[in-house]
């Protein structure tokens, strides 16, 4: 966030020579930050709420913003945008990386190893200004109750934002500036007009958006838009605005009472950012445009306060301490929430680090002259703030994923022969030294890989084709995730035979057409649209998963009628289907390795607990006879028992997605049970 002192108070004339104009700093405002942080730290810390003060804070760097150009402009001063961007994010860059650094140390010490590699894209996404956008793609739950397992940098999706409209508003300043003088236009007018529209058309988008997908709303950078340029509006107005002194002193306690209630009284959990987050920004207006009132009795001798506008000097420090101090503590003492004593002791180490990070990194990077020499030693100055981070991102990423899975290994090593050690006759001795394959700390990415890219076909989406035109066989695999996977064996049979494959899937979308307590309208719209091409495609086979299982122990496993319509549909238009039974639900298995490193039967799951007693495919041939049923039950299992490690190959990237490394152990095995039952000769 920028706390920059950089804007003219109304009131001043920006004409006057410099040495006789009036200081620009505004105390008040220095409070009004000031008192936004403190929200913000103490409805995350101690109530686990969100307060509306990050809303706050984007409508004053808005305000400063606006009246840092428009002053340039009065004074006629050129504007050089990109000595003014290397200048800002200079400023901007050297508390971020301090607090990306520390988070990574603390996090290699206190974290799960689970964690660490999403951590460390969150740490690109945060020094690169487009977390918004990774948490908007991650569907997070910035929302949810238990902060312990939030990710300790996800805090810097409105600090995203903002460097986003950092770039965004001066080049509408400067395009404003440019059409002024050449179309003999004013300057305040028109940005007015241009802001207005900005504000109408965003608040408009983000209220549609927020009643319709609200947790990806928080975080789009367009539904935030109309707060920026709130602040912006509030700044063009308030030179002409002329009000009595007693209705300031009321603007500005209404304004304090109403930022200070938002996060009690309003749902923000529900509703922001939409309409309901007016309330924040314009209460926050109130109090700017109350502005000095000169009476005792003003809010601004209140936020003029020296502990206040002391705290401000701290605050963008502050911000970005709190939430990682937050976290970390709570993983690390495995609570929920913090207490009274607990949370008051992370905002106070919180202010310590804040103020150590303001006096000893930011203060004299900001004060350092000799970037500011030439715009060779700015960009200098900027990519040595940027390499301090990039170089343990990159070196840690770098040595979780080396050597981590079978596909760096080999299939060949006798250490991990996986599938293999559950097959007849085969006899494996585990070698003590050599650790699980792939390792806890990157099997998030234990994902099928493509030789050819996927393109995305909507959220959690994707249409994957492989193999050649023309190709002897045609497969197509649809469904959710759970038939995600399976690309692996399917490709590796696929490229032996040099057959072409298509995956079209959805997460959390199994194949259905009919709506239920897990299915959304999205998932029913993406199986209509991808039934469609799968009759135009004309595949010689789809494969998809058959059954479902609950994540409820003891659920049976069921085969829906609605499966079996699609099925039918397939069969009648003269495609084969291959059903391949749901595998085990686990728990977590990752975090329950991570947390039983010498126990991992600990982690094992159960047949009964996620089948039941009977397979619900039993007897359903004979209905349709062009589809079978593949049960790989026996690779994943042996008599009750589900192992989270097979062959000293970790199963399971979660409690239900299996990971490639596995897959691949399997591929041979899936493949002779596969050509069995289809009849294929290749």
């Amino acid at each position: 966030m920028s706390f920059a002192r950089t804007a003219s108070p109304p009131g001043v004339d920006p004409k006057k020579p410099a040495g006789k104009r009036k200081s620009t700093f505004r105390a008040e405002i220095q409070g009004l930050r000031s008192l936004a942080v403190l929200m913000v730290v103490t409805y995350h810390v101690w109530f686990g709420r969100v307060s509306g003060g990050v809303d706050v804070f984007l409508l004053i760097s808005a305000f400063l913003m606006t009246l840092q150009f428009t002053g340039r402009y009065d004074r006629r001063e050129p504007v050089a945008l990109f000595k003014h961007w290397l200048h800002l994010f200079r400023r901007l860059l050297p508390a971020a990386v301090t607090v990306i650094v520390a988070t990574l140390a603390a996090a290699a010490l206190l974290l799960p190893r689970t964690r660490w590699l999403d951590l460390i894209d969150h740490g690109w996404a945060a020094m690169f200004y487009f977390e918004n956008w990774l948490l908007q793609k991650q569907a997070v739950d910035y929302y949810a109750a238990d902060h312990s397992g939030a990710g300790p940098l996800q805090h810097f999706w409105s600090l995203s934002i903002q460097g986003q409209v950092f770039i965004l508003w001066p080049l509408i300043f400067v395009l404003a500036a440019f059409a002024a003088r050449r179309y003999r236009l004013s300057y305040r007018p028109l940005l007015a007009y241009v802001f207005f529209g900005i504000f109408l058309v965003s608040l408009i988008y983000s209220i549609v958006f927020t009643a319709t997908n609200q947790g990806q709303a928080y975080f789009d950078t367009g539904a935030r838009l109309w707060e920026f340029a709130l602040g912006t509006l509030v700044a063009l107005i308030l030179p002409g605005l002329r009000l009595r002194t007693a209705h300031r002193i009321v603007m500005g306690w209404v304004g304090i009472a109403a930022m200070l209630a938002c996060g009690i009284l309003l749902d923000v959990e529900g509703a922001f950012p939409g309409v309901a987050a007016l309330w924040p920004t314009v209460a926050a207006a109130l109090v700017i445009a109350a502005g000095r009132t000169g009476s005792p009795f003003g809010v601004d001798r209140f936020l003029a306060s020296k502990p206040l506008v002391r705290l401000g000097d701290n605050s963008y420090a502050l911000y970005l301490w709190h939430w990682p101090v937050l976290v970390i503590s709570l993983a690390w003492t495995g609570k929920e929430h913090a207490g009274w004593l607990a949370g008051t002791i992370i905002i106070l180490t919180s202010l310590g680090l804040a103020y150590l990070t303001t006096r000893f990194i930011e203060k004299p990077w900001r004060e350092w002259r000799w970037p500011e020499v030439n715009k060779r030693r700015a960009v200098l100055a900027v990519l040595l703030a940027v390499a301090v981070a990039a170089a343990p991102l990159g070196l840690w990423r770098q040595q979780i994923v080396q050597s981590n899975s079978i596909t760096s290994i080999g299939l060949d090593d006798p250490r991990y022969p996986g599938a293999r050690a559950l097959s007849p006759g085969f006899q494996f001795t585990p070698d003590p030294a050599a650790e699980p394959v792939p390792k806890v700390e990157a099997i998030a990415e234990e994902w099928p890989e493509f030789p050819e890219p996927c393109i995305g076909a909507g959220e959690n989406a994707s249409i994957c084709t492989n193999g050649v035109e023309g190709a002897a066989k045609h497969i197509v695999i649809l469904g959710s995730s759970h038939a995600y996977v399976m690309n692996t064996p399917v490709l590796m049979m696929a490229e032996r035979y040099n057959w072409r494959v298509t995956s079209i899937t959805k997460g959390f979308c199994p194949l259905t057409d009919e709506p239920g307590p897990e299915i959304t309208a999205e998932c029913l719209d993406f199986n209509k649209e991808a039934m469609e091409q799968v009759l135009d495609i004309k595949p010689d086979l789809v494969l998809t998963i058959s059954t479902r299982t609950s994540a409820d122990p003891g659920t049976p496993e069921v085969l829906e009628d609605s499966w079996l319509a699609q099925a039918r549909k397939l069969n009648d238009a003269g495609i084969e289907v291959v059903g391949v039974r749901e595998t085990p639900r686990m728990p977590h298995v990752p975090n329950c390795l991570a947390a039983h490193p010498d126990d991992p039967a600990a982690c094992n799951g159960s047949v009964l607990d996620t089948f039941g007693p009977v397979a619900a495919t039993d007897g359903v041939d004979t209905q349709l006879p062009d589809t079978r049923f593949l049960d790989l039950t026996r690779y994943f299992c042996v008599a009750d028992v589900c192992p989270a490690i097979i062959g000293n190959v970790i199963v399971y990237k979660d409690e239900n997605h299996v990971t490639r490394s596995y897959l691949m152990t399997l591929a041979p095995y899936f493949e002779k049970d596969f050509l069995a039952l289809t009849g294929w000769k290749p």
